[in-house]
């Protein structure tokens, strides 16, 4: 399989997972962390649309595993970080400091360098 296509299914991969990251975060209401409250959770139709979404992003990324080299599609599934990043600021209008950026920023960098080495 082409190289391009096994980035694109790990990006997928990543971003599918960042999405499941933010259904959690959307559906978990404030509660007092008791057995019983807990344990409804797994009833909670959000969480497990979220858990289905990491399933398929589980799915997809093991499709690029068996395409590709773990040292290389690992690095690439971290952008499910920028994802997240983008979606806690734009969706959830989480404040965003300069040194969180300044962390995304390098990871970007990373993922572009491990990018260059294929």
């Amino acid at each position: 399989m082409d190289i391009l296509v096994v980035i694109a299914l790990t990006l997928i991969s990543a971003m599918i997972a960042a999405f499941a990251q933010y259904v959690f975060k959307s559906s978990i209401p404030k509660f007092k962390f008791s057995a019983k409250e807990v344990a409804g959770l797994a009833r909670n139709k959000s969480v497990l649309f979220g858990l289905s979404a990491y399933v398929l992003s589980l799915a997809i990324y093991l499709v690029a595993l068996h395409f590709g080299q773990l040292s290389y599609i690992y690095p690439v599934f971290a952008s499910s970080f920028v994802f997240v990043f983008l979606i806690s600021r734009y969706k959830l209008k989480e404040e965003l400091t300069a040194m969180r950026m300044a962390g995304i920023a390098l990871v970007v960098l990373g993922i572009v360098i491990v990018s260059l080495t294929y």
